[in-house]
């Protein structure tokens, strides 16, 4: 079977296809740092590789950070996005690409599942340019540096032909230009980019909080698109939450029907409490599109 292509994806045919719903999850770093909750989580992910097709991105903050200061630099980042110069990014591919992408396959492999590691570079179908200069929640604007933007049109035969094998893709959050220049990707941002390419349904960002947290430390169970902009306005939402809110409210603008913010650390990923993102409206986001397995 073959995964219908982004481009076609709103378009059916009954008689060649299937309806499926595909699950994209985002995972935290911070969840794959300790073997024993590495190996809990990919059971996890396993499981759900099991109800519907499923790709896997994830970041890899804090290890990046231990590498970094390994070399001898200094983390330079804003609104939960890293500065990247090109020092920067050699130890953020060796982490990323290298390290936790292999641990984290491996992981599922154990598991049962057909894991593929790989990251935007391969195939190029993580195309991205440069992003330009960052406006700061306080008004400054920053160049990020190495750090790129998913291309709208980016090529996703890759992806969708591992989905349509059976196999789950794991992405780690690496882009490259078309001039062959890797760029370092928010992992938030590569998420809800592959979420909308992929026409899925469900987006989950797991982390190590349950969800979007209230002045009080509550969990925020829905939290609506004109709500989300406050925080990030008034500064109620962490700089690594900034990161999160705009990959959800990107790809709820996309057409993902199901974006939650989440405890990856719970039992099952697919009810764990969380924060559900929504749009202005207190809708859950545009009608949504439909993804389909191609037979041949």
């Amino acid at each position: 079977m073959g995964f219908r292509s982004a481009t076609a994806c709103c378009e059916t045919s009954p008689e060649t296809e299937v309806e499926t719903a595909v699950q994209v999850v985002k995972l935290g770093g911070e969840l794959l740092e300790e073997p024993a909750r590495v190996a809990a989580l990919a059971g996890r992910l396993a499981r759900l590789a099991q109800s519907a097709p499923l790709a896997v991105v994830h970041g890899g903050g804090r290890e990046i950070d231990a590498e970094l200061s390994r070399r001898g630099l200094a983390k330079r980042a804003v609104d939960g996005l890293r500065v990247t110069d090109r020092a920067t990014l050699d130890a953020v591919v060796a982490v990323l690409g290298g390290l936790v992408n292999t641990r984290l396959v491996s992981a599922l492999v154990a598991e049962g599942a057909r894991a593929v590691g790989l990251t935007g570079v391969d195939g190029a179908w993580g195309l991205a340019e440069k992003a330009p200069p960052h406006q700061a929640t306080d008004g400054r604007l920053i160049d990020l540096g190495l750090v790129g933007m998913p291309i709208g049109q980016s090529r996703t035969s890759l992806l969708s032909d591992l989905i349509g094998l059976g196999y789950v893709p794991v992405v780690a959050s690496l882009g490259v230009d078309a001039g062959g220049q890797v760029l370092n990707i928010n992992a938030d941002t590569l998420a809800a980019h592959v979420a909308s390419i992929l026409c899925a349904k469900t987006l989950w960002v797991a982390g190590s909080t349950p969800g979007v947290l209230d002045s009080t430390g509550e969990t925020i169970a829905t939290l609506t698109g004109d709500e989300a902009h406050a925080m990030m306005a008034d500064g109620s939402a962490s700089a690594g939450m900034v990161a999160k809110l705009t990959a959800c409210l990107s790809a709820l603008d996309s057409g993902v029907s199901d974006v939650r913010i989440i405890d990856g650390r719970d039992e099952e990923l697919d009810t764990a409490p969380g924060t559900r993102v929504m749009s202005a409206d207190g809708e859950t986001g545009p009608e949504p599109r439909p993804s389909y397995y191609l037979r041949r």
